[in-house]
């Protein structure tokens, strides 16, 4: 296998440093929720260190009994009008982690419609861990993260702060703490994925799926999880619609392209890397003579059959620039929806996307090349989509397809059912 341009870090040539030195990066970028969650259980060994072997308090895990909820869940508060004050209880953040960077862009939505939000981090190893002079810089220097009015705080047995009328879950792991806290606010839960499918059949995926079962007013992205939350496990939904920043992700190229993208990460298994190139391995073999970009990951490690160009983890003002080099994005979503299928769009990438109603319903977009999976018939697509005679008048009619698609819109949204729990 030839690369045709790496741009990674180099490869370090003892195993012991290269595990150090992966699972580090793993830990600074997508923070200790994406280390845990893996179980890099052989770090532990080399270090010589416990590690937990899940992302929440295994006293959390045996105290929330959600067959008998405590006395604090009976009878929340409710806000008739004016601000609500709002505690999110969230992993740590990482530089890289797509999620914390979308739960931040919705808290600046509800700060901006008037509400106070504070934000605890919670931690599996014990409480007051984390650095939040670490996790502010991080925040600081990322151009991922908009900045916030919010206090970040460490979360503790204490709990929220007493005047806490709201108290979010953001991840499975952190709807324990808030389903325990002996606060009486209202609880909800910002759901973006189904995360019991993130594990194979066990006790975390047990553990995951229990949530859904806090009684929690989950608001969801995209209508895909609304209706399974609701339909499988009773509970109240809403959802906010999938959008793109189109000042970010545009138009530039209205030639012929010869390129494809791929959003490929190993390390998220719901983004099925190995089912993927085994897509672009036909693809290769059918139309040698394309670029085939990949991105989202450094996949220096990881052997291919076929030529690639590297570009590990882009900021996100490099990616628009890949993009109007692409004709077609593959991009593999087995759980809920990627956004990446409609920020391709506005680029004029046209996105091929495993068909399901995991991402049908949550956009129908007439752009979305949506699939069968099956690896043969991924690279038929994407060399159908790559061969169209009209393929540059597609691209500018893909980019105005979402031109009036606006993440404000989906804020406008979730602040109208945030509100709307809250008044009772």
């Amino acid at each position: 296998m030839k690369v045709l341009r790496e741009e990674g870090p180099q490869e370090l040539g003892v195993r012991t440093g290269r595990a150090f030195v992966r699972y580090g990066r793993v830990i600074r970028s997508e923070g200790w929720r994406s280390y845990a969650s893996r179980g890099f259980a052989k770090l532990s060994q080399l270090a010589a260190v416990h590690r937990p072997s899940m992302l929440v308090r295994e006293e959390d895990a045996l105290a929330a009994d959600w067959t008998r909820p405590g006395p604090q869940l009976a009878s929340p508060i409710t806000v008739k009008s004016g601000p609500i004050d709002i505690a999110w209880i969230m992993s740590p953040p990482g530089k890289e982690s797509g999620g914390h960077q979308n739960l931040f862009r919705f808290i600046r939505y509800a700060e901006d419609a008037g509400h106070r939000c504070t934000i605890y981090l919670y931690d599996a190893r014990t409480e007051n861990s984390i650095s939040i002079p670490d996790v502010r810089a991080m925040l600081a220097a990322s151009e991922a993260f908009p900045d916030l009015k919010a206090e970040i705080r460490n979360y503790s047995a204490e709990g929220v702060h007493s005047s806490a009328q709201a108290i979010f879950a953001t991840g499975w792991e952190t709807a324990y703490p808030a389903f325990l806290d002996k606060s009486t606010a209202r609880r909800l839960y910002f759901v973006q994925d189904f995360e019991a499918s993130f594990y194979p059949l066990g006790s975390e995926s047990l553990l995951a799926e229990n949530t859904y079962r806090f009684g929690f007013y989950g608001i969801t992205a995209g209508g895909w999880l609304s209706d399974k939350l609701a339909r499988e496990y009773g509970m109240k939904t809403a959802h906010f619609d999938f959008a793109v920043d189109a000042e970010r992700y545009h138009l530039t190229n209205t030639g012929r392209r010869n390129e494809i993208f791929f959003y490929a990460r190993p390390v998220t298994a719901r983004r099925a890397f190995e089912f993927g190139a085994l897509a672009l391995g036909d693809f290769a073999r059918l139309r040698p003579d394309v670029t085939i970009n990949l991105a989202g990951w450094d996949v220096s490690n990881w052997p291919l059959p076929f030529e690639y160009v590297n570009h590990s983890s882009l900021e996100l003002s490099q990616l628009n620039k890949l993009y109007n080099r692409c004709a077609a994005g593959l991009v593999m979503s087995l759980s809920n929806m990627s956004l990446l299928p409609l920020e391709l769009i506005s680029a004029g990438v046209a996105p091929v996307v495993n068909d399901g109603p995991n991402n049908r319903l949550v956009s129908d977009n007439p752009f979305i090349e949506y699939v069968p999976a099956s690896p043969r018939a991924v690279a038929d697509r994407l060399v159908e989509v790559l061969e169209r005679p009209d393929q540059p008048e597609r691209a500018v009619a893909m980019s105005q397809s979402v031109s009036n698609t606006d993440w404000r819109e989906s804020g406008k949204q979730f602040v109208e059912a945030l509100e709307r729990a809250m008044r009772g």
